[in-house]
Parts: structure tokens; sequence; C-alpha cells
């Protein structure tokens, strides 16, 4: 199981999801370009002294991060017609969560092998993507028997 950022936006969710991964040991790929520098002090106050813990891969674009693909793609999306906890969940899966600001493009929806979404109340837009990232990989670590605490 890995989680993979498309360029993410804003750092300090990017961070927190990179203390998710280091915490349960869930590799995390961020596909950049990013909107803020790595060594962003918001960054590092997110992720305290998690970040050298996590088993991080950077890639210089998407199509950099395609060649190396290994496992299925399940999209994160508002768009998805499929609820996440619907889903059946592989422990080589990678989660892939979009832009806070503006998803994914069309090319990289059309790419994924799978797209889910947390059902919301009537109205409401969409979850903190790491809060989102959070939910949906717990439930694919338990279906997958991914906790190893």
């Amino acid at each position: 199981m890995r989680l993979a950022l498309f360029q993410p936006d804003i750092a300090p969710n990017a961070a927190t999801l990179l203390r998710l991964g280091a915490c349960l040991g869930v590799p995390v790929d961020v596909i950049e370009p990013c909107g803020f520098v790595f060594s962003d002090a918001r960054f590092r106050r997110a992720g305290m002294d998690y970040l050298d813990q996590v088993s991080l891969t950077r890639h210089a674009s998407w199509e950099a991060f395609i060649t190396k693909l290994q496992g299925r793609l399940i999209l994160l999306t508002t768009r998805a017609a499929l609820s996440y906890t619907a889903a059946h969940y592989r422990a080589d899966d990678i989660l892939l969560l979009g832009r806070e600001s503006a998803g994914v493009p069309d090319e990289v929806r059309a790419r994924a092998d799978l797209a889910v979404r947390i059902p919301l109340r009537e109205g409401l837009r969409s979850l903190n993507v790491a809060i989102a990232g959070a939910m949906v990989l717990g439930e694919a670590m338990r279906q997958t028997d991914g906790f190893s605490a």
C-alpha cells in the first residue's frame, strides 16, 4: 500500500500525510511540482520529527511517476460514484490524492484503475485532503490486514 500526492498545494496537508505514512509504515510518493518548498517552516511544523521516518519518493512529474508505477492506482475524488467503504482494496494499491485547489486533470483521472469517494452530507463539497487520505488509507489497511501493531 502507498499514498501518492499529486502536486500538493498546501504544505501542512502534505506534511500531515507524510507523518501518517511514517506512523503507519506506508510509503509516500510526491508528484511535483508542489505549491510550496519542502523546507518551508509550516511543512516542518506539521510533519514534526516524523518526516525523517517516512519512506518518501519524490517524482519530478506525473510522467516520471507513471513510469515507476507498480500496483493499482486508486483515485480519491468527489466525482466518483463508488463509496470508499464499498471498494475492495489490495495490499499493493496506490491511493492517489489530488491537489487541494483543483484535484487532478482528466489525463490523470483517466489513468486511475478505480475512483472512490467519501460520502458527505448534501450540500457539502469535500473534506480536508489529509483527513480524506487518512480515512481511505485506514479502510484499505483494515481490509488488507495492513496494521502491524
